[in-house]
């Protein structure tokens, strides 16, 4: 793979990686959410797969395809379960939809774009030490760290919630990936199993507080606790 080519198809990757975190604060239906989740774990596994075929490294693209298989597969098509067993339940209808976040969606997204810029000033020292293209797409992976987080803090809906766990997780694997050129086949392997047993958890615990409290609003929980 030529130098260009590995940049060109790198930067559209972490293009659509950062924009896919950016669309999920736009977007208030909990199934578009999983969708725009799903082109991200994508776009992850593409990083991944790019990375391998320029250092010419056949764990790397292994990792990658195994990643877009997880993220952009499996995860997804949990949550959509969920969501399905919501939709199935008329009584449950409004659950589908991220009604009433704790910020709007135009202090939302400019929240994202000043989270971006603080990354970037953040990852400056990095980048500048050894400027390749993959370090130089290392913010974005800090970026999508950071709008994880903030996801995970404002959205009140508890599948909201695990997607934006998901968002933080998917940003530290693309991080250690732009940072280190990867990480070795055994260690992803038990990330990536230690995320789908916490979505099963948090499945299963959606599940619960739907049956016993008739709402996965967290806020809602909290009124009942006090």
């Amino acid at each position: 793979m030529s130098e260009g080519l590995y940049t060109q198809l790198l930067d559209l990757a972490c293009g659509a990686f950062l924009l896919a975190a950016v669309i999920v604060l736009w977007r208030r239906e909990l199934t578009a959410i999983v969708r725009v989740f799903a082109l991200q774990g994508l776009a992850l596994g593409v990083i991944a797969v790019v990375l391998g075929a320029h250092e010419e490294r056949w764990d790397l693209i292994v990792i990658g395809v195994g990643i877009g298989v997880l993220r952009a597969g499996a995860l997804p098509y949990l949550m959509r379960r969920a969501l399905t067993a919501l939709t199935a339940d008329h009584t449950y209808s409004e659950e589908v939809r991220e009604t009433q976040p704790l910020v709007n969606v135009a202090a939302s997204l400019l929240t994202a774009a000043l989270l971006t810029l603080l990354a970037y000033v953040v990852a400056q020292p990095l980048t500048e030490l050894n400027p390749t293209p993959a370090t130089r797409a290392l913010p974005v992976g800090l970026a999508v760290v950071l709008i994880g987080f903030f996801v995970l803090v404002t959205r009140r809906r508890a599948l909201a919630q695990v997607v934006g766990f998901l968002l933080l997780d998917n940003g530290i694997t693309a991080t250690a990936f732009l940072a280190t050129s990867g990480v070795p086949l055994i260690v992803e392997l038990g990330v990536s199993f230690d995320v789908v047993l916490a979505v099963l958890v948090l499945q299963i615990l959606t599940t619960r507080m739907r049956a016993a409290f008739g709402t996965t609003d967290i806020d809602d929980l909290r009124e009942l606790h006090d």
